[in-house]
């Protein structure tokens, strides 16, 4: 851990944000908050779940910025978006949703919506609301600089002259007579070169007359309009280049004439990072279905035994792993895996690991075997960029006793009735995936008894920290199980979790987390 020098330079003060949360989960909400203040907010807020507090909550004071999610049980993100245009109001709106397709997420951004997140995966948060905030800026300057144009035309053409936006003005035949010093950022043109001529210099020669850039259609119909939604075109640089731009445009008179404003920002970049951001979400659909199939849908009935297990993932894909796997002569194989990273790699590793086991438990009785046979297999295939840290025990429910090998995974636990540690199952060997000539060993069979309970993990749950650093620490995790070991196994899983959750106080996951718990009846 690296420690601040003394001599280092004060935080920045936190940026007040006013922020209206349409959610029905009090924990979503803090999650999100918690993304802001790292991003340098200091976020005031008030949470509504239906569309009459959410008025009540517009009309009562003013906000940055709303953060809504799609679905709640009496109230949805569409219907928020229309009660905000009902208002009138032009508020930075982000759809914060757990699940929505792409499809979904274009119509949202189709009816209003600035951006949408995924609820595990807001690293975006921040830099969204801070560009929203700033595009609110430039849109309330837009208009303003609309409404003075009425006015004056010396008072817009100081507005223009400072907007971030290139701006146009053209005379009814598209002719330009006035640019603003940025265009030359989106065309290459500086302003004079483009006094005198026609806009559509500014479009491909083969688009001018099958797709005009937006407001040439009006220019060309002759058709009176005092505003066109922004639209999506290409545009064409000095230097040839082709641009992706967003065009919004406005009709004025100016000394009796009519006049067309035109508002033209280059959205290159931020298109090609909406189609990253499509494929990424398209690679993580396919680690979630991955996983979905691979997982146990149920734990296994075994006498004698009550078993149960659980895997959270801290990112949209899961690199931790945990399997019920039938061994020879009536055995049970108790597998928890923890594979480096996060994401469709992790996943994809994940389900080789799985399939690899899953062989090799069907006719082989020694942990050890098993153990140096999935590894040498997995050196070939993974290269020197991850690893895999194993948990392999073998459940004997007839002679009740338990042997494991462990492929340098966190310990796991055997507590007795009374509480007290009866065995720490410590690692037997090196990661799988390393290095093909190492050697693996299994323990003693470790002997069960009523009351017993067996806790398998992953190192989620110990290296998780407080928002003051402390970890978690298995410590913390015996101390719940010895509190909680006679609860049924599958609320001793899903309690830990929530222990660790709360013990991080809003904080997302940094790491996954798994549980299993076997309980000797």
């Amino acid at each position: 851990m690296t420690t601040p020098s003394s001599a280092s330079a004060p935080a920045p003060a936190s940026r007040p944000l006013r922020v209206l949360v349409v959610e029905d989960s009090e924990f979503d909400t803090r999650v999100m908050l918690n993304e802001l203040r790292m991003g340098g907010y200091d976020p005031q807020y008030k949470r509504v779940e239906t569309a009459e507090q959410m008025r009540a909550a517009l009309t009562s004071q003013t906000w940055d910025v709303v953060l809504a999610d799609y679905h709640l049980p009496e109230f949805s993100a569409p219907k928020a978006l229309e009660l905000l245009h009902e208002l009138g109001l032009d508020i930075p709106f982000v759809v914060v949703s757990g699940g929505i397709g792409d499809q979904i997420a274009v119509e949202c951004m189709r009816s209003g919506a600035h951006d949408y997140l995924m609820k595990g995966n807001l690293a975006r948060l921040a830099p969204a609301v801070e560009r929203e905030l700033r595009e609110a800026k430039v849109r309330a300057a837009r208009a303003e600089a609309e409404q003075q144009m009425r006015e004056s035309e010396l008072r817009y053409r100081l507005l223009w002259e400072t907007c971030p936006d290139a701006v146009l003005l053209m005379d009814a035949n598209g002719y330009i007579q006035f640019a603003n010093p940025a265009v030359e950022s989106v065309f290459a043109y500086k302003p004079v070169e483009l006094l005198g001529r026609n806009v559509t210099l500014l479009q491909p020669p083969e688009l001018r007359e099958a797709n005009p850039l937006a407001f040439v259609e009006y220019v060309r119909s002759g058709r009176r309009q005092t505003g066109w939604a922004a639209r999506e075109a290409i545009g064409l640089r000095k230097d040839g280049r082709r641009v992706i731009i967003e065009i919004s445009a406005s009709e004025m008179v100016l000394q009796g004439q009519r006049r067309y404003v035109g508002f033209i920002r280059d959205i290159t970049e931020r298109k090609k990072a909406e189609e990253a951001l499509r494929a990424h979400e398209q690679e993580m659909q396919v680690a979630r279905e991955i996983q979905r199939l691979l997982f146990p849908a149920s734990a296994p009935q075994v006498p004698g035994f009550e078993i149960s297990g659980a895997s959270f993932p801290a990112d949209a894909a899961c690199g931790d792993y945990f399997d019920y796997l039938p061994m020879p002569a009536g055995r049970l194989g108790l597998v928890v895996a923890d594979i480096t990273g996060h994401g469709v790699g992790p996943a994809l590793l994940m389900a080789e690991t799985r399939a690899y086991l899953r062989l090799l438990t069907r006719n082989r009785e020694k942990v050890e075997e098993i153990l140096s046979l999935a590894n040498r297999t997995l050196v070939e295939d993974v290269g020197n960029e991850r690893f895999v840290t194993l948990m392999l025990a073998q459940l004997d429910p007839e002679a009740r006793t338990l042997v494991y090998g462990s492929a340098g995974h966190p310990a796991g636990y055997v507590v007795d009735a009374s509480g007290e540690v009866k065995a720490t199952l410590r690692s037997t060997g090196p990661p799988l995936g390393i290095a093909s000539s190492a050697n693996f060993r299994a323990s003693a069979p470790v002997p069960l008894a009523p009351g017993d309970v067996l806790l398998l993990l992953t190192d989620g749950i110990e290296e998780t920290t407080a928002p003051d650093k402390t970890l978690y620490e298995a410590r913390r995790a015996l101390e719940f199980l010895r509190q909680n070991r006679s609860r049924p196994a599958a609320e001793i899983v899903r309690g830990l979790y929530d222990s660790v959750r709360e013990f991080a106080q809003g904080d997302p996951l940094t790491d996954d987390i798994t549980v299993l718990v076997v309980k000797v009846l």
